[in-house]
């Protein structure tokens, strides 16, 4: 049974561990962190990740642990509505979509591993890497070593794994836009399952419920994101470094709708986070021999679409098939690549130019004051077009979902 090394235990890189595991190889999950705890805010995972975490036998721990979202709608900054459109199983998906707590989904994956038995190497970040014809050696910071048939970096926009592949790429590209991320006790809202965009391009909101309270309240996440002065010189990308709420909170000031108070959401956060929105460009190649790249550390994206982790369980699952299909390591390796890299890069690019989000920009850019008639602005099939291209490109398109074929992989 060939041990594969996973560097990086986030949701991709144990995602990978439980497809590796179960389409026969021997997994062992190196994470840089000294202990795993439930850091971050919410994320969403579109119904195409939902699928693949299902057929891991996730199910029941995911309606568990997070919100089935009901509907998306986007309104403009005067919270006048421009589309709406069910989601998961009301569109008609045989799998839901999900918002959850990303730290919540991450113990999730990590209890899941221990269960059934995938080593976790806590406090083991990667220095470097050396492969021969017989397999892959790792060096970590703390001076231990470890040796595989392969190496997944899936250690993040910050991988060392990367760095082997890009040398002079340098630090993530930032174009001046701030995410502040919060979570905020509160009560429902609209369908008490729907997930709002609000805004425009250089001032947006995001909301969405990612768990039901007992006492009927919901647990909120939301994202204020705005454009800033490049000049102020932002540089890493950091989930724990706290924010003042006073340096954007006078700016939603107005944004209160009734059926959404965007200014009392961001005033009851315990804690808010800040980061600077960046990405990376997409690498000509992911792989090498017996080395190859997975999640952020391949393709870190804008966080547009709600697709960086479900691209990173896309690209797990993707791995785990054509490493069980392939006559060696390497065939695999690179089967994986030419499956995911053209995909991914499009996606990023597509993140980049506001993908969904542009019909927002549209809509400010045709109408800065508000309107009295939506399709005066912006036709009906522009929304319908926009929303439906984007599913294609990002893989979730329903159709097209519900009809292939599983990626589930057992080797006898």
């Amino acid at each position: 049974m060939a041990e594969i090394l996973v560097a990086g235990g986030g949701i991709g890189g144990l995602v990978t561990a439980l497809s590796l595991q179960a389409a026969g190889f021997a997994p062992r999950v190196f994470e840089a962190v000294a202990e795993y705890k439930p850091l971050g805010v919410g994320i969403n995972v579109l119904p195409h990740a939902v699928r693949e975490l299902t057929e891991l036998g996730l199910a029941e721990k995911l309606a568990a642990t997070g919100i089935a979202t009901r509907e998306l709608r986007y309104v403009s900054a005067h919270g006048q509505e421009i589309w709406r459109e069910d989601r998961g199983l009301a569109a008609g998906y045989r799998w839901p979509q999900y918002s959850i707590h990303r730290g919540l989904l991450q113990m999730l994956l990590v209890e899941e591993c221990r269960l059934r038995g995938i080593p976790l190497h806590t406090g083991h970040r990667v220095a470097s890497f050396a492969q021969d014809a017989d397999g892959v050696t790792v060096r970590f910071e703390n001076g231990a070593e470890a040796k595989g048939a392969a190496l997944i970096g899936a250690d993040g926009i910050h991988s060392a794994i990367r760095r082997h592949f890009a040398p002079g790429e340098g630090a993530p590209s930032w174009q001046g836009a701030i995410l502040w991320r919060a979570t905020t006790v509160a009560p429902p809202f609209l369908t008490g399952a729907t997930m709002v965009q609000a805004g425009h391009h250089d001032q947006k909101f995001v909301v969405y419920p990612i768990r039901q309270l007992p006492d009927g309240m919901m647990l909120t996440n939301w994202i204020a994101e705005m454009k800033v002065d490049p000049a102020k010189g932002f540089n890493r990308e950091d989930w724990n470094r706290g924010a003042d709420r006073n340096a954007f909170l006078p700016h939603y000031e107005s944004w209160n709708w009734g059926w959404l108070d965007v200014p009392g959401l961001i005033r009851g956060a315990e804690q808010v986070l800040e980061y600077p929105m960046v990405d990376r460009d997409p690498l000509e190649r992911w792989t090498e021999g017996r080395v190859t790249l997975l999640g952020d550390a391949a393709h870190p994206m804008y966080p547009i679409g709600s697709n960086g982790a479900s691209q990173a369980i896309l690209d797990a699952r993707q791995l785990a098939l054509h490493l069980a299909q392939a006559g060696d390591i390497a065939e695999g390796l690179a089967r994986y690549e030419a499956a995911r890299l053209p995909p991914t890069a499009k996606l990023t690019l597509a993140n980049r130019a506001l993908g969904p989000d542009l019909i927002l920009e549209e809509v400010h850019r045709r109408a800065p004051g508000g309107f009295t008639d939506l399709h005066a602005v912006i036709s009906h099939q522009e929304l319908v077009d926009t929303a439906a291209n984007y599913k294609r490109l990002a893989g979730f398109d329903p159709a097209l979902l519900n009809g292939r074929e599983s990626w589930s992989v057992v080797r006898g």
